[in-house]
């Protein structure tokens, strides 16, 4: 508490985290998860006392179990997303949602996924 955010060290790698206080040991020193992009990633001072972390994942189709590896894990397959409505999301998340959900059909009735198809249509105009 009362630290302000010039008296921080905060520094993201490819897979690793450090947050401190400049001129005393580190208090995160760590490897991440997993990979993360550096330079899409920032960080916040709230109320002098909290940091706020936002990471910009390399997968965001993954759920990490834990921020930095060693710390104690969560079961991601108890967490329940939100329900939202394919109208709500943008046109990009949208398309690639729906593709997932053909996919997802496709493969449970033994067919081809919308790649597969468009690999098999490729090779008929070669032919």
């Amino acid at each position: 508490p009362g630290v302000k955010a010039k008296q921080l060290v905060v520094e993201f790698g490819t897979d690793t985290l450090k947050i401190g206080i400049k001129g005393e040991p580190l208090m995160i020193d760590g490897k991440l998860h997993a990979k993360i992009k550096p330079d899409d990633c920032m960080w916040t001072l709230v109320d002098n006392k909290n940091i706020q972390i936002n990471f910009e994942k390399f997968d965001n189709m993954k759920w990490w179990t834990c921020v930095v590896q060693g710390d104690a894990g969560i079961n991601t397959k108890k967490i329940v997303p939100e329900n939202s409505k394919l109208s709500d999301l943008d046109g990009e998340t949208r398309m690639t949602v729906e593709k997932m959900m053909y996919d997802q059909r496709q493969k449970a009735l033994g067919k081809p996924t919308s790649d597969q198809e468009k690999q098999h249509d490729l090779l008929e105009k070669f032919k």
